[in-house]
């Protein structure tokens, strides 16, 4: 190793004119100081070698790019920079040299000097200005006060830098000795070289160092935090060894019920519960922990942290917010329903649009087999939701829905929190089935239990009596399905959006039959398509002959009956395949059940068809009416209600008021007992909707004139004979229509209601809007026969 030595004194040395330029990235030197460096490549230590055979002074200055291969250009150098003396060198191997320099003085760079392989410039001297007075003492002091903290602070810094610092009596080596040890950006530091003015100097060194102070005593601070945190954790550690150690003694040795206590645990930190519910299980975890696993406590502890750590807090799927896909689901499911289809559309495109919308709270009424039910899970697929269903038929005790205190033995959440847990998601279509069907006794009353549910301005913070925190139920989309609105609690009802699906058309069962349930069928009977089929004339009859209603539960029940029949056959090897023809019906589901009784019925005068709305669909109803000789008496039977009752009293008292412009004598009812019947008697019948009806077939019987065939009527009347509105006006008119009735006189007040009719029913049927019974009477009643009724009679 070659090693050279600069002696003499330094002092007295002054900057020449043009000095070899060394770069350095992101170092800054100043003067006064000494430091060791490592001079590497062909073109620095070219510089080195020559300013060894002479003065042995360069320039440093900080480059402002990294280095590279090229020789740097004068743009990207600081132009202030330090001249240093070369006190030692010692060249470690081929282009390497170990070097000891001490600064000398700034200098600013003139002008760039071309010619050598490294760079030279010619430089000028930068003198410091003189600096003294009170001001320039206080500045120092508090820099020096300031450095001391740092050095006691920072565990890179010996403790010699303070006591240096100390007595260093010139403000401005002072400045550049601080600047030149802290922990500052290379930018900082290249500033305070540049900074020609001492006062200034040392204001920008103490900018410097109180924010490297400050730093130094925040992870100071943060350190300490730390320490003891671990302090109070080693401490934990110990007396838990103890209270081991104390258990062993006592023969309680842990055991696996404090694994699981830790499993628990684990589990509240990460299952993302609200501060009401963490707060909660952490009291159950601290109470358990004091428990013998023997205790009867310690399960009922352990079965409520087992309930709150499985409930998905904030566990929920992404909806599907792709309208014509959620449309394309919908009509693969059922055929049909466009209104429930419509609403569910509508839901999507708000959700798309406001994402954070409050759910409705949708409610399908209708007749059973409309497909309410399964309506729910389509609606679950379409969204990308799970689906819970919950049957409320009778269900009397409140606590079903919100659970039982954990004082009793036994107790559990109730049956929405249950299905939350079930469906591991906080937004799952959430079905209440049969929400009509709640009861109510002296364990509460179910339906004020779900005013909180099914409010979205509450059910944000259910709370669950076994839980006893508040759960968010706002992201659930609850549906609600029922037969009859009218046994719904008004309170409960308000809160629903009421969807009426009012039954199916021939045509449409049509459909629902090929497109669903003939193909459900014939899976479910282990056939195959190519096995069996069923003609339209057959399908055509099995709705029409063997069901009456407004749903398709009996008819998908009368295909099963036909399909079983012809699995049977073949299993026997007897056929091979079967088409099913109207004349092999019989075979498998026996006669026709269903016949046309119309014109058996309406063969004489006083009889009268009505329309009539039950919870399972529409329904006709054969009125009819006799005299016969007597004293002003008037019977009705056939289990009619008190409203019934009136209504026929009122159709009496117009017809007596208004004999003349009906043709009948004035004193007709004078010696004459009528009776008015309502077949199906086993069946109770009540509401103002067969008024006009009744009337009808009053004034047919009175006038001895048939009504016409194939004609239906409903509404209610007045004694002044005027024509009331009713409501069901859509199931009446669809059971009309599969009964084959052709002409429906119906209230003017009605109008609207046609709307809801489909238009192959409105083009089957004629309808006459009447709003006074005269009316009423001259479209229904044909010419009048010989004879009068009452004498008849």
């Amino acid at each position: 190793m070659n090693e050279q030595q600069l002696p003499g004194d330094l002092k007295n040395i002054k900057i020449p004119d043009v000095l070899p330029i060394l770069s350095l990235y992101n170092a800054v030197v100043f003067p006064h100081m000494t430091f060791p460096m490592e001079v590497v490549g062909e073109r620095a230590i070219s510089l080195v070698d020559e300013a060894m055979g002479g003065d042995r002074l360069i320039g440093l200055v900080m480059s402002k790019k990294a280095f590279t291969d090229e020789l740097p250009k004068p743009d990207d150098l600081y132009h202030v920079g330090t001249m240093i003396a070369i006190l030692k060198m010692a060249k470690t191997g081929d282009n390497k040299a170990q070097l000891l320099m001490q600064g000398i003085g700034r200098f600013a760079i003139k002008e760039f000097i071309e010619g050598k392989t490294y760079l030279q410039a010619t430089v000028e001297a930068l003198e410091d200005t003189k600096a003294q007075g009170i001001e320039i003492e206080a500045l120092m002091s508090n820099l020096t006060g300031l450095f001391d903290r740092i050095v006691k602070l920072s565990p890179f810094l010996p403790q010699e830098f303070g006591i240096l610092a100390k007595s260093i009596n010139d403000p401005g080596v002072l400045a550049d000795m601080i600047a030149s040890v802290i922990n500052a950006e290379a930018e900082e530091k290249q500033k305070v070289l540049e900074t020609r003015d001492v006062k200034n100097r040392l204001e920008v060194v103490t900018k410097i160092v109180n924010h490297q102070l400050e730093i130094l005593e925040l992870g100071n601070k943060i350190q300490s935090q730390v320490k003891t945190d671990m302090d109070k954790t080693q401490r934990e550690y110990y007396l838990r060894q103890q209270l081991k150690a104390i258990r062993e003694e006592l023969g309680e040795t842990e055991d696996d019920s404090k694994v699981e206590i830790q499993e628990y645990r684990k589990k509240v930190e990460e299952k993302g519960l609200s501060e009401e519910a963490k707060r909660e299980a952490d009291r159950e975890l601290s109470r358990l922990e004091r428990m013998h696993p023997s205790s009867a406590e310690y399960t009922v502890a352990l079965t409520y942290l087992d309930w709150i750590t499985s409930l998905p807090w904030q566990e929920s799927t992404v909806d599907n917010l792709d309208i014509k896909k959620a449309r394309k689901i919908l009509d693969e499911d059922h055929y049909g329903l466009e209104k429930a289809k419509r609403r569910v559309i509508e839901y999507l495109a708000v959700r798309k649009l406001k994402p954070d919308t409050k759910g409705p709270i949708l409610c399908f009424a209708g007749p059973p087999g409309t497909g309410k039910t399964s309506l729910g899970t389509s609606i679950a697929r379409a969204l990308g939701r799970k689906f819970v269903r919950m049957s409320l038929g009778g269900v009397r005790d409140e606590a079903e829905i919100r659970g039982h205190r954990r004082t009793y033995v036994g107790a559990l959440p109730g049956r929405i929190i249950q299905g939350i847990r079930r469906s591991e998601t906080n937004n799952p279509v959430f079905m209440l089935d049969e929400i009509d069907k709640l009861g109510m006794d002296f364990r509460g009353d179910p339906s004020s239990a779900l005013l909180e549910v099914l409010d979205p301005e509450q059910n944000f913070s259910f709370s669950d009596h076994y839980l006893d925190v508040a759960f968010d139920l706002s992201h659930v989309m609850f549906i609600t399905t029922a037969n009859i609105l009218e046994t719904i609690p008004p309170a409960l009802r308000d809160r629903l959006e009421v969807i009426e699906l009012l039954g199916y058309t021939l045509d449409e069962k049509m459909k629902i039959a090929e497109k669903y349930l003939i193909p459900r069928q014939i899976e479910a009977n282990g056939l195959t398509p190519k096995q069996i089929n069923f003609t339209d004339a057959a399908k055509k009859q099995i709705i029409s002959g063997y069901t009456r209603e407004a749903g398709v539960r009996n008819l998908e029940r009368e295909i099963a009956n036909v399909c079983r029949g012809v699995a049977s056959e073949i299993a026997k090897e007897e056929i091979k395949s079967a088409s099913i023809k109207v004349k092999d019906l019989h075979k498998y589901i026996g006669p026709v059940r269903i016949t046309s009784e119309g014109k058996a019925r309406m063969s004489k005068p006083g009889v009268a068809v009505g329309l009539a709305w039950t919870p399972v669909g529409g329904e006709i109803l054969y009125i009819e009416a006799t005299a016969m000789k007597g004293n002003k008496g008037l019977m009705l039977t056939g289990q009619l209600g008190e409203i019934m009752k009136e209504s026929a009293a009122a159709a009496l008292s117009f017809i007596r008021t208004n004999a003349d412009k009906l043709g009948i004598p004035k004193d007709f009812y004078d010696k004459t007992d009528i009776h008015i019947h309502i077949p199906a008697g086993a069946i109770q019948k009540d509401g103002p909707s067969a008024g006009v009806t009744i009337l009808t077939a009053l004034a047919s019987l009175l006038t001895n004139r048939h009504i016409k065939k194939d004609l239906a009527m409903t509404g209610e009347i007045t004694l002044r004979g005027v024509v009331l509105p009713v409501g069901g006006i859509k199931e009446k008119v669809l059971a009309a229509h599969r009964a084959g009735i052709k002409t429906i006189i119906l209230p003017k007040w009605n109008a609207k209601d046609m709307e809801d009719i489909p238009e192959n029913v409105r083009s089957d049927i004629e309808f006459h809007l009447v709003d006074e019974m005269l009316d009423v009477l001259k479209l229904a009643l044909a010419k009048k026969e010989s004879g009068s009724g009452i004498a008849k009679s």
